[in-house]
């Protein structure tokens, strides 16, 4: 049995994540900020913080050490400087989740050396001070930087799941279940995406192993947008309405300029065994269309 935090981890795959954990018979601490509740119970214990004020970070976990941490919830330089100076000495492990927005969507495949976080120049700031992949960008090259206890960033493409709260796979159903347009820039694109169960298991798998530094996670194979539509389209019985310009409220969350995928050969190489994204995608969206449907 392991002590483990998670800093986030009362939604979607950070509570899959939780939720194997305690399976796992590990004693499990949980940070939020208290706004999603704890749907845990007395399987784990809730601290209450908000984990961009370092003084009351600090005092909460104040003479406790950890096996691993967890940290789903970064997207910082300041946040994760001030995690190491917390934390530097007093856990074993930390796996922090990271994105596919740590590469460029431009065309080619991306493997982990394609950004090197370990001599990536840092610039201290706040969220708001970055686009959502420079702020990961920093905030690895942070951890790898000045952590003083071995990293996993995890860098997950889209995750995909029914309880998405995020909904960018449902506006897609929903969207064309209404005939309403959704816009586009490159149909041809092609994109790698996981589904929730998976990136959990991965994520408890990369904190009880032995790795370190960054890793792809990411389902077997690829997918076009114009072949994930027709595969919307067929759940839904319905043709979509493309547009290639489009304001904000039609855009789709998946409108990319150029193929952004990864490839998994690492961590497969390490010993983890994805599922094949054709194997799952297309009962993923028709159980989506089915509940739509049924509202």
């Amino acid at each position: 049995m392991k002590n483990i935090l998670v800093l986030g981890g009362t939604r979607f795959f950070g509570r899959k994540l939780v939720e194997l954990l305690i399976e796992d018979g590990h004693n499990v601490v949980i940070m939020t900020r208290g706004q999603s509740g704890n749907p845990f119970g007395d399987n784990v214990e809730h601290l209450i913080v908000d984990r961009k004020n370092k003084e009351e970070l600090a005092k909460k976990v104040e003479g406790r050490s950890f096996d691993i941490v967890y940290d789903n919830i970064c997207y910082s330089p300041n946040e994760a400087y001030a995690f190491c100076e917390i934390f530097n000495g007093k856990i074993g492990k930390l796996v922090f989740t990271s994105t596919l927005s740590t590469y460029k969507a431009d065309g080619k495949e991306k493997k982990e050396a394609d950004f090197d976080p370990y001599n990536y120049e840092i610039q201290m700031g706040d969220r708001a001070d970055f686009t959502y992949g420079e702020g990961k960008r920093q905030a690895e090259a942070v951890f790898f930087q000045y952590a003083k206890f071995p990293v996993v960033a995890v860098r997950f493409p889209i995750v995909m799941g029914e309880d998405d709260y995020t909904r960018r796979l449902h506006f897609h159903v929903e969207r064309i279940a209404e005939g309403k347009p959704i816009g586009f820039l490159n149909m041809d694109a092609e994109m790698s995406f996981i589904q929730a169960a998976e990136a959990a298991q991965f994520l408890k798998w990369a904190g009880v192993t032995d790795l370190q530094g960054p890793y792809n996670a990411t389902a077997n194979g690829k997918i076009s947008l114009s072949a994930f539509i027709k595969l919307v389209e067929a759940a839904t019985g319905k043709t979509a309405k493309i547009s290639l310009v489009g304001n904000d409220e039609i855009r789709s969350p998946y409108a990319i300029p150029a193929s952004w995928y990864m490839t998994n050969e690492k961590a497969t190489n390490s010993g983890f065994q994805f599922t094949n994204l054709r194997d799952w995608l297309k009962p993923l969206i028709e159980a989506i269309a089915s509940n739509e449907e049924g509202k």
